[in-house]
């Protein structure tokens, strides 16, 4: 119905007479006055000015006409103020959804234009906003800028009816504190709030729905990262792996696949007894770069043992094995990692409690290779809530749960440890060949075998005179 008396004003013939109205000095077209609205009220449905007020009032309020001369508040007032009809696209009924995103790209341009003069709840809202939708932030204030720019090639009186237009579908859409919020109390909606109680009270999810609401609210709440961000850890990635890069920097102290020295594969074996400074200094990049090195392992393996630790990496290593053993050895496995580690009086026993000891005691009976998945996990909180002088066990999937708790407590320890500055000041570091450009164009420098060794001793003679070599045929006396 309020619709419907918004197309009414508008009629050319029976509706409200449009004119130039100044603004200051601006001239705005196709505008009204209040003292219009009100008056073609009274004539339109013989009602008294109180009335008239009131309803032109609640068209105000709904959005469906603005104020030109104090945009801040959408009341009618029955004098001289300019007054426009919002355009269709803004209205209610058209279910224009607004999105957060969209009301930060309004307030980011407010923001801008009024260098962050913005009023109270707005500036709430923009730093709201801008901890929430972090991660497109910067796409935010892309459009803010990309809308001003637009926004200067226009006339000023079309500027100002733009950002009139602008305020008051977000006043409507998102009023200020203390302030009624129309879409739910407006007149056609009287019975709102009985019909949301009733849908929430009855609520009809299918059962293959549910876990994908539970997706949903948890990838709302995810915590999301700017790209440029993950540029710079790329960058910073990047930057420290090059130098263990063989293609970008090269072997040290030559490539053994162009110049047949073996030296640089002799010097980088698993059970070397001094390991290069590279090899040291990538143990501490990350605790996987330390466990997947079998020299780094049994090294941790000593300064675990120093501090009565060593059944948290022994533990671990009996799960790798179960993940990636025999299929036929499983029930062998399992059988000795209980024995070792949960038994009770076991010689490296590990604490759990006694519900996911019974989960695990019961998976035993069928065991397979995530049975022991409840009581990594339970070590795995434990020693993250309470952060016990224990390295802890955690890795998904059995030995992947025992990695993170092994990370947090005893990798910053050995790193920090007297055995790691010295096994990284003893490192050896291989001497430095000549450089080049490109390290992948070094030339050989021992040449392959000839030819000529593999032939017959007699053959070998006939190449080694040379095309010199050939005889001559001798002319006829």
């Amino acid at each position: 119905q309020m619709e419907r008396m918004i197309v009414s004003m508008q009629d050319p013939d029976m509706g409200i007479k449009m004119r130039n109205q100044r603004l200051l000095i601006t001239v705005i077209p196709h505008a009204m006055t209040g003292n219009d609205i009100v008056e073609w009220l009274i004539q339109k449905y013989s009602i008294s000015e109180e009335e008239s007020l009131h309803l032109g009032n609640l068209i105000v309020k709904h959005g469906y006409i603005y104020p030109l001369k104090d945009p801040r508040s959408l009341v009618l007032r029955a004098d001289e103020s300019p007054y426009r009809f919002q355009t269709p696209y803004f209205w209610t009924s058209t279910k224009w959804p607004a999105t957060e995103l969209d009301y930060a790209i309004y307030l980011a341009k407010k923001n801008i234009r009024k260098q962050g003069d913005l009023i109270e709840h707005e500036k709430d809202n923009y730093n709201l906003l801008h901890k929430r939708i972090n991660h497109t932030w910067d796409f935010v204030v892309m459009q803010a800028r990309e809308q001003l720019r637009a926004a200067k090639q226009r006339r000023k009186g079309d500027r100002i009816v733009i950002d009139c237009q602008e305020q008051a579908y977000w006043l409507v859409n998102r009023p200020p504190p203390g302030a009624p919020n129309v879409l739910e109390q407006g007149p056609a909606r009287r019975n709102c709030h009985s019909t949301r109680v009733q849908l929430v009270s009855t609520p009809d999810i299918s059962p293959h729905g549910r876990p994908q609401i539970e997706y949903c609210r948890k990838a709302m709440a995810r915590t999301r990262v700017k790209s440029s961000i993950c540029l710079e850890g790329y960058i910073k990635f990047n930057e420290q792996y090059v130098p263990h890069d063989p293609i970008m920097s090269g072997c040290l102290p030559s490539n053994p696949w162009i110049t047949d020295d073996t030296t640089y594969w002799a010097m980088n074996t698993p059970t070397v007894p001094t390991p290069t400074k590279l090899r040291v200094e990538r143990w501490g990049f990350n605790f996987s770069e330390l466990l997947t090195d079998p020299l780094g392992r049994a090294q941790l393996l000593d300064f675990l043992k120093k501090e009565f630790s060593a059944e948290n990496l022994s533990f671990w290593e009996a799960c790798e094995e179960l993940r990636y053993g025999e299929q036929s050895r499983i029930p062998e496995i399992v059988d000795s990692i209980y024995q070792q580690f949960l038994a009770p009086g076991a010689t490296r026993w590990v604490n759990i409690d006694s519900k996911t000891m019974e989960r695990t005691l019961e998976g035993i009976k069928t065991p397979h290779r995530y049975v022991m998945d409840d009581a990594q996990m339970h070590i795995y909180m434990l020693m993250k809530k309470v952060g016990e002088g224990r390295a802890g066990q955690g890795r998904a999937r059995l030995g992947r749960i025992l990695m993170p708790l092994l990370a947090q407590d005893s990798y910053p320890r050995f790193l920090k440890s007297e055995l790691y500055r010295n096994l990284l000041a003893e490192a050896v570091i291989p001497p430095e060949t000549k450089k080049r450009v490109f390290p992948f164009m070094r030339k050989q420098r021992h040449s392959s075998p000839s030819p000529a060794l593999l032939l017959p001793a007699g053959d070998a003679e006939e190449r080694s005179r040379g095309p010199a070599a050939d005889p001559v045929p001798e002319e006829e006396s």
